[in-house]
């Protein structure tokens, strides 16, 4: 580690934060960790709303290290990973508000996210926070009209200041000339191990990426995410220098030390598929009328599918979300569970990756995430991205997960491996005593 990153390192523990982050700067531009938001040197309109809007009081250890490297001249690039409901949302958020020119219309902040659903958070963060400044912002997502794709070549340029949305939405846009980035000062990736993975969003990421900085050298781009596997650090290392010309900055967490603490992680081992559904009926149900939100992930729609329909006729009202519904229906169920019209939420791995509501206090892994390609290899990632919907900010939660047969526990013993913590048995699926015990573990009862 650099001398730079060392007196960070000392800074952020003087600031009463433990350092399982480890930062690594670049060059000589001196940093030090924001106590308080005044620290960073924040307009009054952006103070005012992170104080009244947002309810802030000081900033998270993410925060206070990662936005003295993202507000400090000159400005460089970052690669950061970080807990779940750590804060990182916040972080690139205050930075693209805090890099704008309010006199400068023109597009001058881009954030990218892999789905309308977390683009549509970030909206609702940033027009929170950025309530007195001034700002403008719009939101780039498809829509189920076709007649729409059709459209963006008659569309009016784009003027908002602030543009947040999804890949191929914003591809289309710069293609067909109606979102500038010539004046783009900042651009972001949420998600962006996602974003840079081999399957899906990396031709249409880098593509962005590549043409933004190519028009705008100086703009500062970030890379934020909870994970960042070896598969994607390689592609980093490899191809990330060709697009970042100059020196750029990392912030990394030991996969070891990603297991939330505030979290209480339970396996409970069934005889059969059937026994999944009663679990969830005789005992998830329950819990869920007593401690908060719940949401169940599945592996596939037809698993969504089949538990909506079982616990429906069972006399529960459920909510069930996955990629072929419309975007609409979409938006609809999001937004009533969100409001807390709905107490339970079935997900496919569609709301796994940033989707945050602090009433969510306890996880149900229906199906254990496996590796698409090998059914018996776990996906360390999207179970990480999975628990950490609950216990967000540091709040109590609890974590299920149903075992079914030697495959599901084979699975579970490498997750553990891999995060070098064991997961608690819960002794009997039959038993609402040690369920309960579980939640008494958990804080939650």
């Amino acid at each position: 580690m650099s001398s730079v990153s060392l007196l960070l390192a000392k800074l952020i523990t003087e600031a009463g934060y433990p350092t399982p982050i480890s930062p690594v700067t670049t060059g000589d531009t001196p940093y030090t960790s924001a106590v308080k938001f005044e620290d960073l040197n924040l307009s009054p309109e952006l103070l005012k709303g992170l104080y009244i809007q947002m309810n802030f009081e000081k900033p998270s250890k993410i925060q206070s290290i990662s936005l003295q490297m993202i507000l400090t001249p000159p400005f460089k690039n970052l690669i950061a990973q970080a807990h779940n409901g750590s804060g990182k949302t916040t972080c690139f958020v205050l930075g693209m508000l805090s890099r704008v020119d309010p006199k400068l219309i023109a597009p001058q902040a881009l954030c990218i996210c892999p789905t309308r659903e977390l683009a549509i958070q970030n909206m609702e963060v940033l027009l929170k926070m950025g309530k007195y400044t001034g700002i403008t912002s719009e939101l780039a997502l498809p829509t189920d009209n076709k007649k729409d794709y059709i459209s963006v070549s008659k569309r009016a340029p784009v003027i908002a200041q602030v543009i947040i949305g999804t890949p191929g939405t914003i591809n289309k846009w710069i293609k067909a000339k109606k979102l500038g980035t010539s004046q783009m000062k900042i651009l972001v990736f949420d998600e962006a191990d996602h974003m840079l993975a081999e399957s899906g969003f990396r031709e249409d990421s880098v593509r962005a990426m590549k043409e933004i900085v190519k028009e705008c050298p100086n703009c500062q781009v970030l890379l934020f995410s909870a994970t960042f596997n070896d598969k994607v650090k390689d592609f980093i290392s490899n191809n990330i220098k060709v697009i970042f010309k100059e020196e750029y900055n990392e912030l990394f967490v030991k996969k070891e030390e990603l297991s939330l603490e505030s979290l209480k992680q339970f396996k409970v081992k069934v005889p059969d598929e059937l026994s999944k559904i009663i679990v969830i009926k005789d005992k998830i149900m329950e819990i869920a009328e007593k401690v908060g939100q719940t949401i169940i992930f599945v592996r596939t729609r037809r698993s969504a599918e089949i538990l909506h329909e079982a616990l429906v006729k069972y006399g529960y009202e459920v909510t069930t979300i996955q990629g072929s519904l419309t975007l609409e229906h979409r938006d609809k169920i999001v937004k009533e569970f969100k409001d807390g019209l709905t107490q339970v939420l079935i997900s496919t791995d569609l709301l796994t990756r940033g989707f945050d509501q602090s009433k969510v206090n306890l996880v149900v892994n229906y199906d254990l995430p496996v590796n698409h390609e090998c059914d018996t290899k776990p996906d360390n990632e999207v179970y990480l991205h999975r628990i950490g919907r609950a216990g967000r900010f540091g709040r109590k939660g609890a974590v299920f997960n149903l075992l079914c047969g030697d495959t599901d526990e084979m699975i579970m013993k490498k997750i553990e491996h891999h995060f070098n913590h064991y997961v608690t048995e819960v002794p009997s699926w039959k038993s609402d005593e040690d369920f309960e015990d579980a939640l008494k573990k958990a804080g939650l009862m």
